[in-house]
């Protein structure tokens, strides 16, 4: 099972934050506090942006959660490049103000990942009962892949964290066709919080 352990701020934006601290303490030394101001706004603006707060998880076996958090814009019934199957497709769009760790829908078993040369990655999980679900997402602003921490063949459970869009993206979580949508578009939705789809047997 994927085991992250969790950190208020991403670890993705340490380096950033550490080199815009440092830029802050130098400039204050060696030029005085006005010249400090414009790094230390910059720190606190990293801060603000690589914010990762913990996510209360619900109880739902079959609830598929929203991997990010952001606004649910389109409910479609698509062809899935990916499995070759008809499913329905929800877009999601992340903000480009954070937050940027993404989180596994449901538990199961990642079978696969794709990494195109047009900056999509997508992610397989299967669940325990069989069903199969695809997140795909667009690259960030900022980065030239979304960053995914999850190995093909390990296990992950429902909600945890298990990558990283810096500046956000598109996302889509692709679901079997008889998956019941519990939200609709314009909704706003948290990552690993809010249950935007129930998979039905």
């Amino acid at each position: 099972m994927h085991n992250y352990r969790h950190t208020l701020i991403a670890r993705e934006g340490w380096l950033f934050i550490f080199l815009a601290l440092s830029a802050t303490a130098l400039a204050e030394h060696f030029s005085g506090i006005l010249t400090a101001l414009p790094f230390a706004i910059l720190a606190i603006a990293l801060l603000f942006l690589f914010r990762d707060p913990p996510r209360k998880i619900p109880s739902a076996p079959l609830g598929l959660v929203s991997p990010v958090d952001g606004t649910l814009v389109e409910i479609t019934q698509v062809h899935d490049k990916y499995l070759d199957r008809q499913a329905i497709c929800l877009r999601l769009k992340m903000n480009w103000y954070g937050i940027y760790s993404t989180r596994s829908p449901t538990e199961g078993k990642v079978i696969k990942h794709w990494f195109g040369d047009d900056g999509k990655a997508a992610q397989w999980i299967q669940t325990d009962e069989g069903d199969d679900v695809v997140v795909s997402l667009v690259k960030g602003r900022g980065s030239r892949h979304p960053a995914c921490m999850v190995p093909t063949g390990e296990r992950i459970g429902q909600g945890r964290r298990c990558g990283f869009v810096r500046f956000g993206a598109l996302v889509e979580l692709l679901v079997p066709v008889n998956t019941r949508i519990e939200k609709q578009a314009g909704d706003k939705v948290l990552a690993g919080t809010d249950i935007v789809a129930t998979l039905v047997h």
